[in-house]
């Protein structure tokens, strides 16, 4: 088959893979549906995340199982499901507390961008749906993979609840579908933080009440103005630089949450600001899985439509453009149909 593989900075090749196939008891084969790029990918696509030999790329997914190893239990061929870009057992400790993505046994999923996929530990990984869904709902089920599922998570994080006034830094993907989730989750007022007209325009079609352009300090003194010099109370960070961290953590209230879960790249916390600012921190790789079963009723039902957020489709062949355009970002987010 032929898949995506990054050789180097700017250097997105679709070529010759070898087919995945069964190897061990606890696998699952798809066939992939749809996949897409994620803004993750484009740390070493820009070469800012350091590879060292040709690397096949893609971890979000969702298709139809063509086979199953002799041990898997809970899907089936046939069936269309969905999976974390983290396979987990979902039966150690920390998935039981809800952290499948810090599962005792873990696997990175790194090989989605194809028209076929190796799922390890498929039991506690993959999450069928009662049957399979019309085609215009694959979009939004395929987000639920990874950008859904970390919006939520950063929602969850930093402890949006009804009535809440929420900021999100970041208006990629999954800044966007934080701003979905603290709606979803009764957020009263949600304050987005972009400079870019067509994502302050989905932005407020997901629920974003105020825009706010500025940045940095900037940025942090429009939040405190628009709060009456308080701040929110709860701040989504889905960047992962030191000023996106530090404008968040300056953004929120004495008693309010941070969730993070931009990918931190050089970032660097002061213990002494972080005592003194009072603040609830958490974050990580998103447990998509714990949310999957919820979020998958939900766009189901047509409460949300979070596939919003792919303004480009391309044929997966044309994977590389869709790379190009999200790092010129011509688009949110690219969605690739094999």
């Amino acid at each position: 088959m032929r898949g995506a593989v990054l050789h180097g900075p700017k250097d997105l090749r679709f070529e010759e893979r070898e087919t995945p196939a069964i190897i061990k008891p606890t696998d699952a084969i798809l066939r992939i549906s749809a996949t897409c790029v994620c803004g993750s990918d484009l740390w070493p696509y820009r070469g800012i995340q350091k590879i060292t030999q040709p690397t096949p790329m893609g971890h979000e997914y969702c298709g139809i199982v063509d086979e199953v190893g002799s041990a898997v239990r809970t899907v089936k061929p046939g069936q269309f499901v969905i999976g974390s870009f983290f396979a987990s057992d979902n039966t150690c400790p920390h998935c039981h507390a809800g952290y499948q993505t810090s599962c005792r046994q873990r696997e990175f999923v790194t090989t989605a961008q194809a028209p076929v996929l190796r799922v390890p530990l498929a039991d506690g990984t993959l999450v069928a749906t009662p049957e399979v869904p019309p085609d215009d709902l694959v979009p939004s089920l395929l987000t639920l993979s990874d950008v859904m599922g970390t919006g939520w998570f950063a929602a969850d994080a930093a402890g949006v609840k009804p009535g809440s006034t929420v900021a999100v830094v970041g208006d990629g993907a999954v800044g966007l579908l934080g701003v979905l989730s603290a709606k979803q989750m009764g957020a009263e007022r949600i304050i987005a933080m972009s400079r870019h007209d067509t994502r302050q325009k989905l932005a407020k079609e997901f629920g974003a009440t105020d825009i706010v352009t500025e940045r940095g300090d900037d940025g942090v003194a429009r939040i405190k103005e628009l709060t009456k010099g308080i701040g929110a109370d709860s701040v989504l960070e889905c960047v992962g630089t030191q000023e996106s961290m530090m404008q968040a953590i300056q953004s929120t209230r004495p008693g309010g949450g941070i969730g993070y879960v931009g990918v931190p790249h050089g970032v660097e916390l002061d213990g002494e600001q972080l005592f003194f600012s009072h603040v609830h921190l958490h974050g990580g790789p998103a447990p998509v899985r714990r949310y999957l079963p919820e979020l998958i009723k939900l766009v189901l039902e047509e409460k949300i439509n979070p596939g919003k957020v792919f303004d480009l489709v391309l044929p997966l062949a044309q994977v590389a453009e869709g790379y190009r355009a999200m790092d010129e970002r011509r688009a949110i987010k690219a969605l690739l149909r094999p």
